[in-house]
């Protein structure tokens, strides 16, 4: 009994130390990757879409585990193991994000590759070296981009036909690259709301600790634009959101009844004006998680109703 217990404990530590309730923010965008994957191609490869998703998490902890370690050299952060120990899970979740992303490049091919090795990077970049991209006002572009539209796009392209979005090949020392322009277009428009609502997480979180990241020489986005301006961009990017849920039905990307996804504005609008008065950590940033899935989750639903449909 006492045995049990203290695994559970360790558990609960280990999700505590990687912050496992926020891979949402990672989760959302894969989900959104397969329901397009399964309304548009109607297959899915489940080797290779569990390898990435293995991956994918994976690495989703080991960025979160190298943020908090470094933490508490900049201000102090507890963490819930020891250094040794919270190295040790760092690497171990990071050899294993490596290794299921090495097996899925055997599968799949270079692409796979060089658009995993290009978020790894980021990822490890984001809170790790001389300059890291937390502490400049980029990181609201780079958490959207690369985690609102470059998980939806790796899990279509690792599910879809050859030529859907990319193709790539060498045969006798001829380099062949093409784009799909329409395929990748498509994906685009599907994937702006996780793009906005994504950098939004960020936002709202930079937002809230404006003032205690100066202490410690952070100087993200609200530093140089101001609060006010921030949070101007924090409504402006979830009305983008929704303006191109209308365009995805208007180009008929996605079928009408996707305009559904319009009903959680309400819901949303009520949501940014409570942040509005008031941006605390414990109390509002919560908001913006919660916008990200009345968002994305209807956006879901559609694609997968549609594909049930046809």
């Amino acid at each position: 009994m006492e045995r049990c217990t203290l695994k559970v404990m360790v558990i609960n530590r280990f999700f505590k130390y990687v912050e496992i309730r926020t891979k949402i923010a990672s989760l959302l965008p894969f989900l959104l990757g397969l329901a397009y994957i399964f309304y548009v191609y109607e297959q899915i490869n489940l080797r290779n879409t569990l390898l990435f998703f293995v991956s994918m998490l994976c690495f989703d902890m080991a960025t979160t585990a190298l943020n908090n370690y470094i933490d508490i050299k900049t201000n102090g952060k507890q963490l819930e193991f020891s250094k040794k120990t919270a190295k040790l899970i760092f690497f171990l979740l990071l050899i294993l994000a490596t290794l299921m992303g090495l097996i899925l490049v055997f599968y799949t091919g270079l692409i796979v590759l060089f658009c995993g090795g290009l978020c790894f990077a980021v990822g490890i970049f984001y809170t790790f070296g001389p300059a890291p991209i937390s502490r400049m006002p980029l990181g609201e572009i780079f958490s959207g981009l690369f985690m609102g539209f470059f998980i939806p796009f790796l899990v279509v392209f690792i599910n879809a036909p050859a030529d859907s979005l990319v193709y790539f090949a060498i045969d006798n020392w001829v380099l062949q690259l093409s784009f799909n322009i329409l395929g990748l277009f498509k994906l685009a428009v599907v994937t702006v709301p996780a793009i906005c609502g994504i950098a939004n997480i960020m936002l709202a979180n930079n937002i809230c600790d404006v003032e205690d990241d100066i202490k410690v020489n952070r100087f993200t986005l609200p530093y140089y634009i101001g609060k006010e301006n921030a949070l101007n961009l924090f409504a402006g990017l979830y009305y983008l959101s929704f303006v191109a849920i209308i365009g995805i039905a208007i180009l008929g990307i996605l079928p009408v009844y996707v305009l559904l996804a319009l009903v959680p504005i309400i819901v949303v609008q009520k949501n940014i004006l409570a942040f509005r008065k008031l941006q605390l950590k414990e109390k509002t940033f919560p908001l913006s998680v919660q916008n990200l899935i009345i968002i994305l989750m209807p956006l879901i639903i559609v694609m997968i109703i549609g594909a049930l449909l046809n």
